[in-house]
């Protein structure tokens, strides 16, 4: 499909999704995101795409977070509705590997929507922050709860509290990202990393993803017994199979999903 803000890129079995308004360092508006809610709706039911990578036109931002001039007309309704914060709920629980390849300034809601992906990898200019606080607001889609979960209750709360933007090697240092590569580099390390996934069975990979972020949310006994059902189920695949034959024959296995 076309759109207006986003492109869209389909290399090997992989969707490359750009927020594309450069103009505006990439920030976000209503219409961009129910356009990456209708893509991401598109490439759920895509067989031939296994992994969705998220990057931002132009070299200075990834993405510098909401449009303010669309933010300063929202109303307490419009907080109740949250759309950036359903959107991104939707994505951290997408049915497919997502990776953020952070390419200049991701603040605000664009720090949120890297921390709501799989895996956060960025460029050696990128840069991080939650600066909603300077705008007499929070960090409403998700801010105040992934980067607690990602860095820990104390970091979360400095960088919050004073909006302080930090480099991508504080950002690796403190777990917000995995991985810091040369800007030259970042799109290349971000598809290797694809590459990865994309060899595994797409099974195991799901249902990896619905045990982690679950039991996240849950006391240990609870998280194990989530794990132990999703490796009875990955027991009855057909992929299991292919997968331990491949192994013992010293072979490539050749995944279909079932």
């Amino acid at each position: 499909m076309i759109y207006e803000n986003i492109l869209v890129e389909i290399d090997n079995k992989v969707a490359i999704i750009t927020i594309n308004r450069p103009e505006v360092r990439n920030a976000l508006n209503n219409e961009t995101v129910a356009e990456i809610r209708e893509c991401l709706k598109n490439i759920k039911t895509d067989s031939e795409i296994m992994t969705v990578i998220f990057t931002g036109a132009g070299e200075k931002a990834f993405i510098a977070g909401a449009d303010i001039s669309a933010l300063q007309h929202r109303t307490f309704l419009d907080g109740l509705v949250a759309d950036m914060q359903l959107l991104y709920t939707e994505l951290e629980n997408f049915d497919k590997p997502t990776i953020a390849a952070v390419n200049g300034f991701a603040l605000g809601g664009g720090c949120e929507l890297a921390m709501a992906c799989d895996i956060r990898i960025a460029s050696e200019s990128a840069r991080f922050g939650l600066p909603e606080l300077n705008l007499a607001i929070l960090p409403g889609a998700g801010g105040t709860q992934r980067m607690t979960r990602l860095v820990g209750k104390g970091k979360a709360k400095e960088l919050i509290f004073t909006g302080d933007i930090i480099r991508a090697e504080e950002a690796e240092k403190i777990g917000l990202v995995n991985k810091v590569v040369p800007a030259d580099q970042l799109m290349t390390a971000a598809k290797e990393m694809a590459a990865k996934m994309i060899a595994k069975g797409p099974l195991a990979l799901k249902l990896s993803k619905i045990a982690i972020n679950a039991s996240s949310e849950t006391d240990i006994q609870t998280g194990l017994l989530i794990e132990k059902l999703a490796q009875s189920i990955l027991y009855t695949t057909e992929d299991k199979l292919e997968g331990t034959s491949a192994f013992l024959e010293k072979r490539e296995a050749h995944f279909t999903g079932r």
